[in-house]
């Protein structure tokens, strides 16, 4: 027994986490962009050159494990005795009332505690279950190498526990930034869950206070959360803190690094998925990684393998109504509806917006709709403030400047609404509800008829994400020039429609700027592509030139062909400058960009 606790001492101190990440690094995929950009940030840091951000982005996009992993390398990649290192500090705002006090004397707690913790590396430092509070002065002073700022703050925590102190927030969320002042020291603090300084269990603001913390050079500060309404607009779009902050958005993954998410999680929890239905999975969960994961985990205890849109569909519907996404969102509905149901009408409000039938809410009906429902008529102004109120829980989206709501844009959310609707506040059966569910989506029709072509369009769209400001090798294009891509797209999208002509829809569509590129994919299996699939591509070309008119200064046409073109098609794509590739190619693309190739599929014949 001895020897097994010694071992697992040994692991623990050994480990590369100071604060534990959630996702499993089998599981983790993709979020290098974000991970480097914040982490050079923070470096940065040391010589002055960094502005406080923020990390925005809709609900359950993996925010905050980004900000974890970026505190780990930062407290164990850096020479921790060098005292030009960054030292990290990370807090998340509760959602559990707090007064001044508490928050104060908890907050400069948790900042001493990873000072020493990142000085020592001594991760256990972090745990009350390892350092009282009361032993963490005598065990700095005992330690370390005691600078006045840090000397300061020890006082100043002595201060706080004796109620000693004027306005003890603002002293509390300020101590980091005079620390590093008066050291001329590099700290950086990692603020997640930034929205609950504006929620009801703060009786008190520390918002205004917050602008001398974050304007330092010595001290920026990260800031996230899961409110992205009440972040942006609320907090960080105006008052003292507005244009103190650096954006950095983080989208939802595309549709490569979904499947590849899809494809690991699949193999994580033991759950067959074909792989030319991970990029429809990505697709359906709208690049949600929360969402994605939930639908693989989903299939694994069904013990459903996911092989076609018809199977993916049932589990879905299952997962909606009772599974990991039912269980997430509703808590997340519940806890904000109960901050905020001040007219006792929230629950019904927030349904008929959900079943509204376009995209545009409107108030008249939803009043009749309560009339009808309630047996009371409800001013519209009272209306719009619960509206207003749910927008900020990005439960719905509030149009300030037009003065009106529309849907919240993540069908999965709205899709649950409908569901959580008919159980919580219709009061509907839930077996029913779920059992008329999976009947709905049994009847679906298929989005994605040819699965292995769309597989291949992801893969080309992935390409122009990844190759933005690169030179790929002009023989992967049957080009005697290198291709040199944009600098930045501003869109790269699968499957649109260029007007209303038969035949006019493009697979892969790039805009940047001035430039265009306009990709044609086909995964035949023992058949080349020919001149009249070429001569519409050319169409198509010809038809954006309309279309863009004068701004237009560069067209790319790329075609890819699984099994490559007739000798007739390749010379006309040589005279009029179509770029070509075949799945070699295309796997060569792939690899000078550090991307997974083509799998092989094993159902040639069928989709």
């Amino acid at each position: 027994m001895n020897n097994i606790n010694e071992q697992l001492f040994a692991k623990k101190k050994n480990s590369r986490w100071a604060i534990r990440p959630l996702v499993s690094e089998e599981v983790y995929t993709n979020r290098e962009e974000h991970l480097e950009y914040l982490y050079n940030a923070a470096i940065d840091a040391i010589g002055r050159r960094t502005m406080s951000t923020v990390l925005l982005g809709q609900r359950r996009m993996g925010k905050t494990e980004i900000f974890k992993r970026v505190v780990n390398r930062l407290f164990f990649e850096q020479d921790h005795l060098d005292p030009n290192a960054v030292v990290p500090v990370y807090y998340s705002f509760k959602d559990e009332p707090l007064d001044r006090w508490e928050f104060a004397i908890g907050y400069t707690e948790n900042f001493l505690r990873w000072y020493a913790a990142f000085r020592l590396r001594d991760p256990s430092i972090l745990s009350p279950d390892s350092v009282s509070r009361d032993g963490l002065s005598e065990l700095i002073k005992a330690r370390l190498e005691v600078p006045e700022g840090l000397a300061g703050a020890l006082n100043f925590m002595r201060f706080l526990q004796e109620k000693d102190v004027t306005t003890p927030e603002d002293k509390a969320v300020t101590l980091p930034r005079r620390v590093s002042d008066w050291d001329e020291s590099t700290i950086v603090m990692f603020l997640d869950e930034f929205q609950n300084t504006r929620l009801p269990q703060y009786n008190f603001s520390i918002v205004g206070y917050m602008q001398e913390a974050v304007e330092s050079p010595t001290c920026p500060h990260f800031v996230t959360g899961s409110a992205m309404s009440i972040l942006a607009r609320e907090i960080l779009g105006r008052g003292s803190l507005f244009g103190r902050f650096r954006s950095h958005p983080i989208e939802p993954m595309t549709n490569y690094w979904g499947a590849r998410l899809a494809f690991n999680a699949s193999r994580y929890h033991k759950a067959h998925i074909d792989e030319k239905m991970l990029p429809v999975v990505a697709d359906r969960c709208g690049g949600n990684p929360f969402y994605i994961t939930a639908v693989i985990q989903q299939a694994a205890e069904q013990g459903k393998p996911i092989v076609s849109e018809e199977t993916l569909n049932e589990i879905l519907a299952v997962d909606l109504s009772s599974g990991f996404i039912w269980a997430e969102l509703n808590d997340q509905v519940t806890k904000w509806i109960e901050r905020i149901n001040e007219y006792g009408i929230t629950k019904w409000v927030l349904y008929l917006s959900a079943i509204e039938e376009g995209d545009r809410l409107d108030l008249d009906r939803i009043q009749k709709e309560l009339a009808e429902r309630e047996g009371k008529v409800v001013p519209i102004e009272t209306i719009r403030d619960v509206l207003i109120k749910l927008s900020r829980g990005d439960l719905l989206q509030y149009m300030e400047l037009g003065g009106w709501f529309r849907k919240i844009d993540d069908p999965i959310l709205l899709e649950f609404l409908k569901v959580w609707g008919r159980i919580e506040v219709e009061g509907q059966d839930r077996a029913g509800v779920q059992n008329d569910l999976r009947t709905q989506y049994q009847t679906i029709k298929r989005r994605i008829y040819d699965h292995k072509g769309y597989l291949a369009e992801v893969y080309i769209a992935q390409i122009l994400w990844s190759g933005q400001n690169k030179t790929l090798p002009g023989k992967l294009f049957h080009s005697k020039e290198d291709i040199t891509l944009p600098w930045h797209f501003s869109y790269v999208k699968l499957r649109s429609r260029l007007g209303g002509g038969k035949g006019m829809e493009i697979d892969v569509e790039g805009g940047a700027g001035k430039e265009r590129w306009i990709c044609e994919s086909k995964w035949w299996i023992g058949r080349k592509v020919g001149r009249v699939e070429v001569e519409s591509l050319m169409r198509k070309g010809n038809a954006v030139k309309e279309e863009v008119g004068e701004g237009l200064q560069i067209l790319r046409l790329w075609f890819f062909a699984h099994d490559g073109f007739t000798e007739e098609a390749e010379a006309l794509m040589l005279k009029n400058g179509v770029l070509w590739s075949v799945r070699e190619d295309l796997n060569g693309l792939l690899e000078c960009l550090g991307l997974r190739e083509l799998p092989e599929l094993v159902d040639e014949q069928g989709n």
